[in-house]
C-alpha cells in the first residue's frame, strides 16, 4: 500500500519517531543503571513523567493548539526541561560506555553510574560557565573586500542582526543593549537575518517592541528563519508584515546609495520544504533574484548558510546568514565549533571565487542560555572595493583563513 502522506508529513513523522526513541532509549538505560540505587523503577518512571513526559507535553499542546506559553511556563518548564534532556541523553551515552567498559570486570553497574555522576558534574560546571557567556554580547566589526563593488559603495555599513529567538522570557535588557548598539553604529542598512522569534507567533509581537523601531537610510529587511516556520508561517506572515521593516521572501528590493543602485535580495527557507509557491516560504534562488537588473551590485540575506553554494554559482557577490550559532560553542583559534561537526558551512567567512559568504554566530541563544567561546553579537560589516575578495574581523580570524578557498 502506497504512503499518501505529503514528504513534510513523512519528514515530521520520521522527526517524531526518532524524538521519542532516542528518549525512551535515554531513561531505559538511565533507569537500568540507577533504579538499584534510586529506590526502583518506580522513581525512575516518576522522574521521566516530571523532566520529559509532562513538560514535553506542556509544550506540544503549546504548539499545536491556541494556548500561548507567558514567560513564566517558558523560564519554569521549557527551560528546565531542555536542560533534563540534554543531561539525559549525555548520561544515557556515558553511562552506557561506561557499562560496558566495566562489563569485563563484573562493575557494569558500578562503573555506569559512576560515569553518570561524573557526566552530572561536568555538565553543572559546563552550565554555569554557559550561562555566564550567554550574557555577554558583543559588536563586531568586519571589514568586507569586494573587487566588484562599484566605488561610489565603498564604505556603506550594514548591521546585520539574527537568531534572536524572542520571546516573552527574553531579557529585555539584553534586547536594549542589541537596539542602542545598532544605532551606535549608524548603519546604512540593517539586515536581520531570520529566527526573529522563539518559537510562537505570537513572540513577533515582542520582536516589534523591542526592535520594530530600529532603521537605517537605505531600510531594515528581513527574511524567515527555520523557527519563523515552526511557529506557523501562516500565522507568522501578517504580523511580520505589519511591522515597519521590510520582509523579504524570495524577492528583492533596488536600492540608490550615493547616486548608485544596489539591490538587496532575501531568500525563503529550506525548513518549510523544497517547493516554493504561494504561502510556502521554501527558498527559490530564480525567483530570488529574478528581478534584480542585471550589473547592479547585490547582496542577499539567508538565514540558512547551505543556501550559498548556489547564491555563490549565481554570481551574488555576497551572502549574510546565521542559523548555526556556531553551535553556541567553539574554539575561534583554531577555527572549530560544534556546528562544524554537522554542518560544512558552520561559523565565520567563507570565499569561492569572488563570491563572500558571512556566517553570524547569532545575536542571542535558543534552548538553553548557553554560550562558550562563541560570544553573541552584533555584527557591524563595512563594505570595501579591493583587488582580493576576503573578510576581515571575524571572531573566528583563523578560520577565516584557513576554510576560505576558492
Amino acid at each position: 500500500m502506497s504512503d499518501k502522506r505529503s514528504p513534510g508529513a513523512r519528514a515530521q513523522r520520521t522527526a517524531l519517531t526518532v524524538f521519542v526513541s532516542v528518549f525512551v532509549g535515554s531513561w531505559v538505560i538511565v533507569g537500568t543503571l540507577l533504579a538499584p540505587v534510586v529506590g526502583g523503577w518506580l522513581a525512575i518512571i516518576a522522574a521521566a513523567l516530571v523532566l520529559t513526559v509532562v513538560p514535553l507535553a506542556v509544550l506540544f499542546r503549546s504548539r499545536g493548539g491556541s494556548h500561548y506559553p507567558g514567560k513564566a511556563i517558558r523560564l519554569s518548564v521549557f527551560r528546565p526541561m531542555w536542560y533534563a534532556q540534554l543531561l539525559l541523553i549525555l548520561s544515557a551515552l556515558g553511562g552506557l560506555v561506561g557499562a560496558i567498559g566495566g562489563l569485563p570486570f563484573g562493575a557494569a553497574g558500578r562503573a555506569g553510574r559512576e560515569a553518570i555522576a561524573l557526566i552530572a558534574i561536568v555538565y553543572t560546571m559546563l552550565a554555569l560557565f554557559g550561562y555566564a557567556g550567554s550574557r555577554r554580547l558583543v559588536v563586531t566589526s568586519l571589514t568586507i573586500t569586494l573587487p566588484s563593488l562599484p566605488e561610489a559603495l565603498d564604505g556603506l555599513r550594514i548591521a546585520q542582526v539574527c537568531d534572536t529567538h524572542i520571546g516573552p522570557h527574553t531579557s529585555r535588557a539584553l534586547l536594549a543593549r542589541v537596539a542602542s548598539a545598532v544605532r551606535r553604529a549608524e548603519p546604512h542598512l540593517i539586515a536581520v537575518v531570520g529566527d526573529l522569534i522563539d518559537d510562537f507567533a505570537p513572540d513577533v509581537s515582542i520582536y516589534s517592541q523591542t526592535l520594530g523601531d530600529l532603521a537605517a537610510p537605505l531600510g531594515v529587511y528581513i527574511v524567515p528563519g527555520n523557527h519563523e516556520v515552526y511557529a506557523g508561517w501562516s500565522e507568522v506572515l501578517p504580523r511580520l508584515r505589519a511591522l515597519s521593516q521590510t520582509l523579504l521572501v524570495n524577492e528583492s528590493r533596488v536600492l540608490a546609495h550615493a547616486g548608485v543602485r544596489l539591490a538587496i535580495a532575501g531568500t525563503g527557507d529550506p525548513a518549510a520544504g523544497r517547493v516554493a509557491g504561494p504561502g510556502v516560504p521554501a527558498p527559490d534562488i530564480a525567483a530570488t533574484l529574478s528581478r534584480i537588473p542585471e550589473g547592479v551590485f547585490t547582496i542577499v540575506l539567508a538565514h540558512n548558510p547551505a543556501l550559498w553554494p548556489a547564491l555563490a554559482a549565481a554570481g551574488v557577490p555576497l551572502t549574510l546568514s546565521g542559523h548555526t550559532h556556531w553551535g553556541q560553542m567553539s574554539l575561534n583559534r583554531s577555527g572549530w565549533s560544534l556546528a562544524n561537526v554537522f554542518l560544512e558551512l558552520a561559523m565565520g567567512a567563507y570565499r569561492k571565487g569572488e563570491s563572500l559568504l558571512y556566517v553570524s554566530p547569532g545575536t542571542n541563544y535558543w534552548g538553553i542560555p548557553f554560550r562558550i567561546g562563541a560570544r553573541a553579537e552584533i555584527s557591524v560589516l563595512t563594505l570595501t572595493r579591493g583587488a582580493e575578495a576576503g573578510i576581515a574581523g571575524a571572531q573566528s580570524t583563523d578560520a577565516r583563513v584557513r576554510r576560505a578557498r576558492e
